[in-house]
């Protein structure tokens, strides 16, 4: 066999967390998701894990994991999410590399990738190296095996970065084809070919000779075929999908061929919906042929080393027709989204980053000098660091690197720097620049790691780095804004925290929650040292001393506190850096009295005596924790509960009139309709929100549903539906003989079939397959020995694959 089909799929999104918090907070234009990474999760890598492959009649008959079949990347910092927020999905990517190994004679199927997705050729030396050898280690600590191939972000390359590839031991890169300069055979007498302008030979690999006398091997994938999958029709139908791979090859050429192509894996899915199900039966098509087989890189070079050798097109990349003006300058591409907008921006942006990146890089070595010899390797050996912030990692790290104890002070200056170096390429991330506005949240993003940068350099007692960069960035032009500035201000600005922030946000949320003696708080911890809480009618007061520690720098702040509820949302609080002095105890005892007379006036004015005028109030939460108090406590409770009694009383009172204005076909009356839709869905809800699920109460909200034609709000209830479903089958697969909740389980789904909801059974149908797969054997077995138990869940395990769409003949 000489033909081989491989399809490379780049699985990526930006960071997305806060700067200051190490944590993603709620994204509404995600919504019902809590944020992007989740939603598109949801849409395109859990989809890849457990893709379908249908029958005729629309049911599932296999369940495959694309990973193992196709050659893939993930971005370093989506696996870091990945693996704390869907650690099932993160777990099956990793399965697939050790799948594909067996396959392909412990080839796998993973590729490395630079580690925050910079755009190489704009990158000085040092950041490539660090970049590589992070995105290098990251991938061994996941995979467990060195990376034999490193996707570079949006393929931008120049010669650096491939010298600076085969420096570290990697063997190949992928290019597109337009990125192909020219070529010509291995040995003597070989004759350079101009192929510019994508008309290089995809299905080859190339050797490339670098000029310091090493090599790298070059994949350029067909760019037709992948433009007609990322934007034509091809993931509509799989077959159709591989007859268009397969057209690839040339039939009248008996050397060795290989068809492959290269595309953001979200296309499987989230940019085309069902496309990680076109893409397993375009596999499952090709793996029916005779002829052909699919590959992924390394094992098509073990089996068939480069006969050609290639030169790049330096400063070039396959998202940019201008090479990579759109990373650093109005080149003209954009996302064709806001017509008459312009880049301007771009190029401002990247010079005030580049100023701010190079003023770093002194400082840094003057100031890292002291514990280390090497600033540039102890910053590329962090990477240990931060794939593991345990204190003892740390330790470790701290002691290998500088041959000694150090002091607390010192421990927080040298990991302040190596933070401040982080994040100063963090800031470098490319999706900063992709779109098309400035103060869009990718590039809002990229700002708050430049923010994160000044703050620190200011802490270290450096001068003052915003004013100028304000000056900078208001050069930039803005199609919302005024300027650049402007969307810093709005956007960047607002997120920084600092200790004393911190301290603030346990000091109001503290109100609301009972901590224990000790609590993270996204990337800090909290010990508190005092706490008091006191209640009076509706009012509440909060007293209490508390050191905060930050996990990545371990730099640490005593605050004391005092915050007062005043009912609904009116919250009045205060918190300063702790002083041993007694005064705070004076206070808390004059404010507990004062509290107890219920003055509230006298308690503010007490407050401020202490703190000052400065005050703190919900809107000093952290985004997440503002919704879940204000969904959780009294604030919102309160006024849904007064809402939702008032809605059931006009549903109660009115029912016989409604049924008989139903029964005359007259439509029923707006405010009376909206009384009705509310307190089904509400109860509907409910049912779903019980341990024990009430299979009757269901049968007849199901009943009444139909009845008034209700419209379900599939956002709110969808997603408690599919947690109940999903969660009792997972007791199932627990305890499979258990044949009374398999009862249950497929009374409530086929109830809920009736109402066409459009509810979301993926986990569910998962489990499903397993449980199938396992057991349906044995309970035949038990059926044909004349088991009636065996022979009620083979029955009601069949009708609910019915239900679930899922085709396992038990």
């Amino acid at each position: 066999m000489n033909k081989y089909i491989c399809i490379h799929g780049h699985f990526y999104q930006p960071p997305r967390e806060n700067a200051w918090l190490e944590y993603v907070e709620q994204q509404d234009s995600a919504y019902p998701f809590h944020d992007w990474n989740d939603r598109i999760t949801y849409e395109c890598y859990a989809p890849n894990m457990a893709s379908r492959i249908l029958a005729s009649d629309g049911q599932i008959i296999n369940i495959v994991n694309n990973y193992s079949q196709i050659s893939f990347n993930f971005g370093p910092t989506l696996l870091s999410w990945l693996e704390v927020h869907r650690p099932e999905v993160y777990n099956a990517i990793i399965e697939a590399d050790k799948l594909s190994m067996e396959r392909y004679s412990g080839h796998g199927s993973a590729l490395a990738q630079v580690y925050n997705h910079m755009i190489m050729p704009l990158a000085n030396k040092r950041d490539k190296i660090t970049q590589v050898r992070w995105g290098i280690r990251d991938f061994e600590k996941r995979f467990d095996r060195y990376p034999e191939g490193m996707w570079l972000p949006e393929t931008a390359v120049d010669t650096e970065t491939l010298e600076v590839l085969a420096s570290e031991g990697i063997t190949f890169t992928l290019l597109a084809p337009h990125q192909a300069s020219r070529v010509r055979k291995l040995g003597k007498g070989g004759r350079w070919q101009d192929v510019s302008g994508g008309r290089v030979n995809p299905t080859m690999p190339y050797l490339c000779r670098l000029p310091s006398g090493k090599n790298i091997n070059l994949f350029f994938y067909d760019g037709p075929i992948s433009q007609d999958i990322a934007f034509g029709g091809l993931l509509y139908n799989g077959e159709n999908f591989a007859k268009r791979l397969i057209s690839g090859f040339n039939s009248e050429d008996e050397k060795p061929q290989l068809v492959h192509i290269a595309t953001d894996g979200e296309t499987y899915g989230h940019h085309h919906r069902h496309g990680e199900m076109a893409l397993t039966y375009c596999l499952y098509y090709i793996h029916e042929q005779d002829h052909i087989d699919t590959i992924i890189y390394p094992a098509y070079l073990s089996l068939f080393p480069p006969t050609y050798e290639a030169e790049i097109v330096d400063n070039s990349s396959w998202s940019c027709i201008h090479g990579i003006g759109r990373w650093k300058e109005n080149c003209g591409c954009h996302t064709g989204m806001h017509q008459g907008w312009n880049q301007e921006w771009r190029k401002p942006l990247r010079d005030t980053l580049d100023w701010l990146r190079d003023a770093m890089i002194p400082y840094y070595e003057h100031r890292i000098s002291q514990f280390v010899s090497d600033p540039w390797a102890v910053r590329d050996a962090y990477i240990e660091v931060i794939l593991n912030r345990s204190r003892e990692t740390i330790d470790e790290f701290l002691f290998s690197h500088t041959g000694r104890e150090l002091s607390k002070e010192d421990k927080q200056q040298m990991l302040k720097l190596l933070e401040l170096q982080r994040n100063a390429m963090l800031m470098y991330t490319s999706c900063g620049w992709f779109f098309d506005e400035i103060s869009g949240i990718e590039t809002t993003q990229v700002m708050q790691y430049a923010a994160r940068v000044m703050q620190i350099a200011n802490s270290l007692g450096d001068p003052e780095f915003e004013e100028e960069f304000v000056k900078r960035i208001e050069q930039a032009p803005s199609n919302v804004f005024e300027n650049g500035r402007e969307a810093y201000e709005k956007f960047v600005t607002p997120a920084r925290v600092d200790l004393l922030r911190v301290g603030a946000h346990y000091a109001v949320s503290s109100l609301f929650e009972k901590y224990p003696a000790s609590t993270p708080v996204y990337c800090y911890t909290v010990d508190s040292q005092s706490a008091e809480r006191y209640e009076a009618g509706k009012l509440k007061l909060s007293l209490g001393k508390a050191h905060i520690t930050s996990e990545l720098t371990l730099t640490d702040k005593k605050i004391e506190y005092a915050v007062v509820h005043l009912g609904d949302h009116n919250i009045y609080g205060g918190v300063m850096e702790h002083k041993d002095n007694g005064q705070f105890e004076k206070m808390c005892n004059e404010m507990k009295t004062v509290f107890e007379k219920t003055d509230v006036p006298e308690v503010i004015r007490e407050m401020e005596k202490y703190f000052g005028t400065h005050s703190y109030s919900l809107r000093h939460l952290f985004k997440d924790d503002q919704r879940n108090i204000l969904r959780k406590s009294q604030i919102l409770q309160q006024p849904l509960q007064t809402a939702e009694s008032f809605y059931k009383q006009i549903y109660d009172n009115n029912y016989t009139t409604l049924t008989y204005i139903r029964e005359l076909n007259i439509p029923i009356p707006k405010p009376l309709a909206i009384a009705v839709e509310y307190t089904i869905n509400t109860d509907f809800q409910r049912v779903f929100d019980n341990h024990e699920m009430d299979i009757d109460r269901l049968d007849n909200l199901v009943k009444e549903i139909k009845k008034w034609k209700t419209e379900i709000d599939t956002k709110m209830i969808g997603l408690k539906v599919s947690s109940w479903v999903t969660n009792s089958m997972e007791k199932l697969s627990v305890n499979t003989d258990d044949v009374d909740l398999l009862d249950i389980i497929e009374s409530v789904v086929g109830m809920l079939r009736l109402l066409n909801g459009g509810w979301d059974f993926w986990q569910a149908q998962n489990i499903y397959y397993r449980i199938g797969v396992s057991s349906c054997e044995a309970m035949r077995k038990r059926q044909e020995r004349g088991d009636e138990s065996a022979q009620r869940w083979i029955n009601l395990f069949n009708e609910l694959g019915k239900h679930l769409g899922v085709k396992i003949k038990c």
